[in-house]
C-alpha cells in the first residue's frame, strides 16, 4: 500500500514538473490605455443590486465569466435572471471555471441550457500533464452586458459574498463597474476565454463591439495566464516613492516581488498590508507568516481585518496608481491562474481607495513582531507545512 501511495505521489510530482517545464500558456495581454467611467463597489448587496438590474435591462447579449458560482439562494436568483433573458431572445453565455464551480449540479446546467443559456466550463484538465492542468484555473470574473457595461473584480456568485455565511460574516471585496471604451477590452478577453473553452470564434463579430464614449478615468486592463503578473507587480512596487498599500486575502509573494518590497522599505517607502484575520483555505494564513516576519523587521505595517472576511485585491502606489482586479498577492495568481487586473491612473480614484483602506484599518488589528515570536508550537508547525506547499495554495 505504501509503495502505491509513494508511486502516485511521484507520478503527480513528475506530471507537475513536466507541465511547468513545457507549459504553453496564452501570453500576457496588455490592452491599450482607455478612458471610462468607473464605479467602485465594496459591498455585495450594493454590487448585486446594481448587477442584477443591469442584467434585467439587457437587450442584446450577456456575457458572464466567474470562477465560482454556487447553488444557494442568490445563485438561483442569478440563474433565473439569465434564463429569463435567454427566453426573451437575449444571447446569454455563462463561462465558469471547472474547479471553482465543480459542485455545480448537472441538473442546473441542463436547466440553463434548456432555457437557451449557452454554458461552458473553462480550464477543463486534459492529458498530457493532467495534474498540472488541474492546478491551473481561470480566476477572472468578467461580465459584459450589451457591449456597453462591464464588471470586474473579486466577487463571485454565492451567499457568502453578500454576508449571509455565518462562518465569514461581513464580506469585504472590491469590484468595478466600467462604462466607456474599456468595455471593449473586457469583451475581447471574455470572447478569447470563450473560444478557448468552446472553440466558438466570435472575436471578429462587430455586433459585440458597439461604438463607446470616452469616460473620465484613465486605465488599462492586463490579462495574464500564469506569466507576466509577477513582473507587473514588481515594477509597480519599484516605482513607489512614498507609499505602497496592498490588500489581499492571501499573501505569498514570489522572491522577486518580496525583494522589491524589502528594497522599497530600505529607501523609506511606507508599506501597509491588509489581510484577513480569518482563513477560508487550509494553511494559507500560516503561509504568509515568514514573509510578514521579514517585512515587520523592516518596519512595514501589517493589519488583519477582523470584522468578517477580507477578500479584496488591490495595490495602491503613492497618489498616482491603483490596481484592482482578480489577482491575489500570491504565487498561484503569479504563476498558475488566469487573471485580469485594472490599473487605474487617476488621483481622485486613488484617494477614494485610500479612504476605503482607512475604513478597513479601523476594523483591523495590527500584527506585531511580539505576537509573531509568541506563536504556539501548533502554529509554527502549520507554518512549516504551509511553506512546503505555498506555490499551490
Amino acid at each position: 500500500m505504501v509503495v502505491w501511495v509513494v508511486a502516485i505521489l511521484l507520478l503527480i510530482a513528475l506530471d507537475e514538473w513536466l507541465g511547468r517545464r513545457r507549459k504553453r500558456h496564452a501570453p500576457k495581454k496588455e490592452y491599450p490605455l482607455r478612458k471610462s467611467d468607473i464605479t467602485l463597489f465594496t459591498n455585495g448587496h450594493h454590487l448585486f443590486a446594481d448587477y442584477f438590474l443591469e442584467i434585467q435591462k439587457a437587450t442584446h447579449h450577456i456575457h458572464v465569466l466567474f470562477y465560482i458560482v454556487k447553488t444557494d439562494d442568490i445563485s438561483q436568483q442569478f440563474f433565473s435572471l439569465l434564463q429569463q433573458k435567454a427566453k426573451e431572445g437575449v444571447e446569454v453565455r455563462l463561462l465558469v471555471d471547472w474547479i471553482g464551480s465543480f459542485r455545480l449540479p448537472r441538473k442546473t446546467i441542463r436547466s440553463l441550457k434548456k432555457s437557451g443559456v449557452r454554458f461552458a466550463f473553462s480550464q477543463k484538465p486534459s492529458f498530457p500533464y493532467f495534474f498540472y492542468q488541474l492546478n491551473r484555473r481561470n480566476h477572472r470574473k468578467i461580465t459584459v452586458i450589451d457591449g456597453t457595461i462591464g464588471y470586474i473584480g473579486g466577487f463571485n456568485i454565492g451567499k457568502e459574498y453578500v454576508g449571509q455565511d455565518a462562518d465569514f460574516g461581513d464580506w469585504r471585496d472590491y469590484h468595478l463597474k466600467i462604462c466607456g471604451e474599456g468595455v471593449i477590452d473586457l469583451q475581447a478577453q471574455f470572447l478569447k476565454d470563450w473560444k478557448a473553452a468552446t472553440t466558438e470564434m466570435l472575436q471578429q463579430e462587430t455586433r459585440y463591439f458597439p461604438e463607446l464614449p470616452r469616460g473620465t478615468i484613465v486605465h488599462r486592463f492586463i490579462a495574464t495566464n500564469g506569466d507576466g503578473l509577477e513582473e507587473d507587480f514588481a515594477r509597480l512596487i519599484q516605482q513607489a516613492q512614498r507609499e505602497i498599500i496592498i490588500g489581499s486575502p492571501y499573501f505569498i509573494p514570489s522572491k522577486k516581488v518580496m525583494g522589491a518590497l524589502i528594497d522599497a522599505r530600505k529607501r523609506g517607502v511606507a508599506v501597509t498590508i491588509v489581510v484577513p484575520l480569518k482563513a477560508d483555505h487550509l494553511f494559507v494564513k500560516e503561509a504568509a507568516f515568514p514573509y510578514f516576519y521579514r517585512l515587520l523587521k523592516k518596519g512595514a505595517r501589517i493589519y488583519r481585518f477582523y470584522q468578517g472576511f477580507y477578500h479584496a485585491k488591490t495595490i495602491i502606489v503613492d497618489d498616482d496608481i491603483c490596481d484592482i482586479g482578480t489577482a491575489n498577492f500570491d504565487k498561484r495568481s503569479f504563476f498558475l491562474n488566469g487573471e485580469m487586473n485594472c490599473f487605474i491612473y487617476d488621483r481622485t480614484f486613488t484617494e477614494q481607495m485610500k479612504r476605503v483602506i482607512r475604513h478597513e484599518l479601523s476594523r483591523s488589528e495590527p500584527l506585531t513582531l511580539d505576537w509573531w515570536k509568541k506563536r504556539s508550537i501548533w502554529e509554527r508547525g502549520k507554518e512549516s507545512i504551509s511553506t512546503l506547499f505555498s506555490q499551490w495554495l
